[in-house]
């Protein structure tokens, strides 16, 4: 009984100020007694009333049809036993019979199973199941008469911050249905001028946090998780429910536990972050599942691991021609990454620029890690997501369009896409029929598509007044949530033919995609053909024109016994010229490498010291021959200086 009961608490200075009630009379009508109405009235006496209203009849017949009763026995045969259990063996049936009682879920099952039968016996004892009721119903008017899709609401959770929050991301929690998490973005932090926010309930955390929800209580979250930065994408491992990753603006990334409330248990420094946004965000599989890819619009991929966030273990930069040195000046912003768990060597990644990238996790060098890029839309990539019966079909949604897309026919041609006249933001695949599937737009509508239907229009839309930025499907398909961008979120409960597929629906959209991929393959390969074929009737041409060339040039037979003819009959061949040329380069090649060698000579003792007495030798002839000049340049001068004394004696006396 207790998970019947709601208990809210709440401080007493909020009960507001005390009410102080007091009784006094107040007249609402005074009618006075008059004289000239009493002279009118007339006693009655004796007065006869009627106190039944109802017709009275002598006679009632009713005709009622004869009913024919009989009385038979029932059979009652016990089936479900394992192929292990022989029936006909009591011990052996009661052995398992007690071993499945002591089974925990014994009891919920027994109960849903009583529920279900209790609903059947009472829709067996209101309608007669053996009649044909609309055996005389024509096409047009069953056509016409035909119940529509509805989803009804089942809950709306509001943000508890005034103005209320941007929602980013939507999840539901991997091992209870009954609670999801709902990241938001506080967008007013970013503003130059900051607004004042106000919150219902101050223990809930800042205005950065998130929460997780009970489907069944609107009112307050059952969790929440705080952050210093504004956080920008969070998600939960699907394999391990207690590790919760995301991203902040600054580019961070941190790390809570979510049985936890409060700030990350980790995060990266600031050195080790994304220099914009982290953008992206998505776990991979690994045996303790700590491992999970980020990505930025700095266009950088980094992988990390849970138990040390110091430093990334890999990093990547999103470029279309991979390098061994790359440059981020080439590289593409990441808008979203994608991972399944059945495939757990490859990663798909989008990016800002429209172009899809497929990765490889075992890759060493960039080369290897990006195996391919393909250009799908015009604008950024905004959420991939895999069909989960087929899960090498993707939805890819983009500027005005989503598109389904196979990684069988990467580079061909899709004519399996729909677009529409406001931008698309968001889209799922429903995780209880194959082929269904939902989108958001800008305008705040939801369009439900159904490929086995219709691929060119929605067969249900749903209108919201926001713009939708994030759509979900339950692991059993049967809610959805819808994430807006006033910061409310609501859920919905899908009608049956939403969430019931037939037998053959999975069949009819498996041949629906093997006959798209072999187009596409079809369409390729008519292409390549049309390439070469236009690349084959231009060297056609071209040769065509070098003949008519070569025919409009005037022929003059040469002499040979002519030296100038002969001269003109050798320049006029192609292939002497280039053996010719490739002499001359060789000769020259070899010139240069003459001229650049270097040669260092050994010599003996003796040759050395011949060497030096030559040298003094030559310095000491020389110096002999300059030292003749040497005398006659100083005898002028001596005589120079003596008349110039003479000058002065002269000029003294």
């Amino acid at each position: 009984m207790y998970q019947n009961q709601f208990i809210y608490s709440r401080e007493r200075r909020r009960f507001g100020r005390q009410c102080l009630f007091g009784d006094h009379n107040e007249l609402m009508v005074s009618v006075h007694p008059s004289g000239r109405l009493r002279l009118k009235y007339i006693l009655g006496n004796p007065s006869s009333r009627t106190t039944q209203l109802s017709s009275q009849f002598a006679l009632s017949v009713m005709t009622t049809e004869n009913v024919t009763h009989e009385q038979h026995g029932m059979y009652h045969y016990e089936g479900g036993w394992p192929k292990e259990v022989n029936i006909n063996d009591e011990e052996q049936t009661l052995r398992h019979r007690k071993k499945v009682e002591r089974d925990d879920n014994w009891g919920e099952q027994l109960t849903q199973l009583i529920r279900t039968v209790m609903a059947v016996g009472e829709q067996n004892n209101a309608i007669n199941i053996y009649q044909d009721y609309f055996s005389d119903l024509t096409v047009e008017l069953a056509n016409e008469n035909r119940m529509k899709y509805v989803a009804r609401g089942v809950n709306v959770f509001h943000d508890i911050w005034h103005p209320s929050r941007h929602i980013t991301n939507i999840e539901w929690m991997p091992n209870n249905e009954r609670q999801f998490m709902v990241q938001f973005t506080n967008l007013y932090r970013l503003l130059r001028k900051k607004k004042r926010q106000v919150a219902n309930d101050y223990t809930m955390g800042s205005n950065n946090a998130f929460y997780i929800w009970d489907v069944k209580n609107p009112l307050q979250p059952k969790l929440h998780y705080d952050c210093l930065d504004v956080v920008s994408r969070a998600k939960i491992c699907p394999k391990d429910e207690n590790n919760l990753a995301g991203g902040t603006y600054s580019g961070k990334v941190c790390i809570w536990a979510t049985h936890a409330t409060g700030m990350p248990i980790r995060s990266c420094p600031l050195e080790a972050a994304h220099r914009e946004k982290t953008s992206a965000l998505c776990w991979v599989h690994s045996k303790s599942n700590t491992e999970f890819y980020s990505g930025s619009l700095d266009g950088a991929i980094k992988y990390w691991d849970t138990r040390d966030l110091k430093m990334p273990v890999h990093e990547l930069l999103l470029e279309t021609e991979p390098q061994d040195r790359q440059d981020r000046q080439k590289s593409h912003g990441v808008t979203f990454l994608e991972f399944e768990y059945t495939i757990p060597v490859r990663f798909v990644i989008g990016s800002d620029m429209g172009y899809v990238f497929v990765g490889n996790r075992k890759g060493m060098t960039p080369a290897e890690t990006l195996l391919g890029n393909y250009q799908l839309f015009a604008g950024p990539i905004w959420s991939i997501n895999r069909n989960p019966f087929f899960v090498k079909n993707f939805l890819i949604v983009g500027d005005w369009r989503a598109r389904i897309w196979s990684e069988e026919s990467k580079d061909g041609p899709s004519t399996m896409y729909i677009k529409k006249d406001t931008q698309l933001t968001c889209g799922a695949w429903s995780t209880a029929r194959c082929s269904l599937f939902v989108t958001g737009d800008k305008l705040g509508v939801v369009d439900f598509w159904d490929l086995l239907l219709h691929q060119r229009k929605p067969f249900y839309s749903i209108n919201f007044n926001s713009m939708i930025t994030d759509l979900v499907f339950r692991s059993d398909g049967e809610l959805l949530a819808i994430g807006l961008a006033n910061g409310d979120c609501h859920v919905l409960t899908l009608h049956e033919a939403m969430k019931t597929a037939t037998g053959k629906e999975k069949a009819l959209i498996a041949s629906m995609f093997e006959r798209e991929i072999s187009r596409s393959k079809i369409l390729e390969a008519r292409a390549e053909e049309m390439k070469l074929k236009r690349r084959t009737h231009l060297i056609l041409e071209e040769e065509r024109l070098r003949l008519e060339q070569d025919q409009h040039e005037p022929e003059l037979e040469l002499d040979p016994d002519n030296p100038d003819q002969f001269v003109e009959m050798i320049k006029g061949d192609p292939e002497f010229r280039a053996a010719i040329a490739d002499v001359q380069n060789t000769m020259l090649q070899g010139e240069h490498k003459r001229s650049q060698r270097h040669i260092t000579m050994q010599r003996t003792v003796f040759e050395q010291m011949y060497l030096d007495k030559l040298r003094r030798e030559s310095l000491a002839e020389e110096a002999r021959r300059a030292s003749p000049t040497r005398a006659s340049m100083e005898k002028p001068s001596k005589d120079k200086g003596k008349s110039n004394g003479r000058r002065n004696s002269k000029n003294i006396k």
